[in-house]
């Protein structure tokens, strides 16, 4: 017989009827998104950029060694994720969800715009890299609180029959974000050629970085607090000390949320980040076709999650778990060898084929992480196994399906690392999920 323990959220009350004319439907979702979108330009424009940047802060000679600097430079800014999971969600927990957003955003826009403005390896040698380290290093310490605070904020807004629908907006700004990104990089290289863009055009898109976080930050401190914390607020129920309180009450759910992250943290980065350089160097297509083809599936999961998250209001969170993660599973080995074919019409097949999976994922997940915990502890629930989990699995995910090709020699051996993540997280969803679609919420944890 098995001991079984239950964390669920009793959250019962209406979130819809303190809004005020500065936190309308609208508002929430125009302050929230603009801000998530510049905060996952930031992250993802580094990326794009990837073979580029490899070629101008590491040392010429050997190309893919070059590539694995960058990705090790990438995965740098994720190991300090956890570190500002720990710091910012448990504070939004304590001072509000909208302040900390705010604040997140401009940290993140100052550290991407100093990239664009670091001297090459030609210029300083080894400081270039150095230099970039440190950039990313404070990216991803203000990341580290991002999705948790932007989850929470869009979930205790949203009337309780379309929290999918909601709570999906961040990904969709995410990903509007990346297409963003990938089709500024894909314009900027057609108009001033590869060379142009090599030597200095690569710039430019870490300069914007800017004026798009003050907007940002603007439009998320003109938003009023949740309702939710507010009520709570009123009635003095904040948490004096929300990290403790975390592990003490919600330490279950944070285990079964591990595991329900690990695909989205692989299945991000790998589409997002490894494909722009992947379809370059392993598939041999140029940068135009390679940039080509990432927009139009990152366009894709944009409007994707939107649909997938609304459906998920319908159906539930479980079905569209259990069915992206079995079609990663199944799809993702044949989907690189149709990019191995070298048609750009079948990498474009593969590729949105692979982000309709995540879109499907992405559409329910959100919801899901937030209906796991009690708006005392939500944003720190959240923060702090997600962003260990993205660090682990996510940031490396990069480098590791480099590492595999060039140690196997097989250009599709980056599916078996997406594979395992989507197995791991099967195994979690069936084993530890019950359906959470409702208001009320329920993880039940098996030991």
């Amino acid at each position: 017989m098995s001991e079984q323990a239950t964390v669920t959220n009793t959250d019962d009350s209406t979130t819809t009827s303190a809004r005020t004319k500065d936190s309308s439907p609208r508002k929430v979702l125009i302050g929230a998104g603009v801000g998530h979108f510049v905060e996952w330009f930031d992250m993802g424009i580094y990326g794009t950029l990837s073979t580029i940047i490899a070629a101008n802060f590491f040392a010429a000679g050997d190309p893919t060694a070059a590539l694995l600097a960058t990705f090790a430079v990438f995965a740098s800014g994720f190991v300090v994720r956890p570190l500002g999971a720990l710091f910012f969600g448990p504070l939004a927990d304590r001072i509000g969800r909208q302040r900390v957003l705010a604040m997140i955003v401009i940290i993140t826009s100052l550290a991407t715009f100093s990239m664009g403005l670091i001297p090459t390896y030609a210029s300083i040698g080894m400081f270039a890299p150095l230099l970039l380290v440190v950039a990313r290093l404070v990216q991803g310490f203000a990341a580290g609180g991002e999705t948790s605070s932007a989850v929470t904020l869009l979930f205790e807004y949203a009337p309780k029959n379309r929290r999918g629908y909601y709570t999906s907006f961040s990904s969709t700004f995410s990903f509007a974000a990346f297409v963003f990104g990938s089709g500024l990089v894909l314009t900027l290289t057609a108009i001033l050629g590869d060379d142009a863009m090599t030597s200095w055009g690569w710039r430019l898109p870490f300069l914007i970085a800017l004026p798009l976080g003050v907007i940002g930050m603007y439009l998320r401190l003109r938003l009023e607090d949740t309702p939710e914390f507010r009520r709570l607020e009123k009635a003095g129920k904040i948490a004096e000390n929300p990290m403790r309180d975390s592990f003490r009450t919600g330490g279950k759910a944070m285990l079964a949320l591990a595991g329900l992250v690990v695909i989205k943290g692989v299945g991000h980065w790998i589409l997002q980040t490894f494909m722009p350089s992947y379809l370059q160097t392993s598939m041999h297509f140029s940068k135009v076709q390679s940039f080509a083809v990432t927009t139009v599936c990152l366009s894709v999961i944009a409007v994707g999650v939107l649909v997938m998250g609304a459906l998920s209001d319908r159906v539930g969170r479980k079905p569209l778990l259990v069915g992206s993660t079995v079609g990663f599973i199944v799809l993702t080995w044949p989907a690189l060898w149709l990019m191995s074919l070298g048609s750009v019409a079948w990498a474009m097949v593969a590729m949105v084929g692979l982000g309709l999976l995540l879109a499907a994922y992405d559409g329910a997940i959100a919801a899901t992480m937030a209906e796991l915990f009690p708006p005392q502890i939500r944003s720190g629930g959240i923060a702090i196994p997600y962003n260990i989990i993205v660090s682990l699995f996510g940031g490396t995910a990069p480098y590791v399906a480099t590492w595999l090709i060039a140690a196997t020699g097989n250009r599709l051996s980056p599916a078996f690392y997406v594979m395992l993540a989507a197995t791991i997280t099967l195994v979690t969803v069936l084993r530890y999920v019950s359906e959470t679609v409702g208001p009320r919420a329920t993880v039940t944890i098996d030991r």
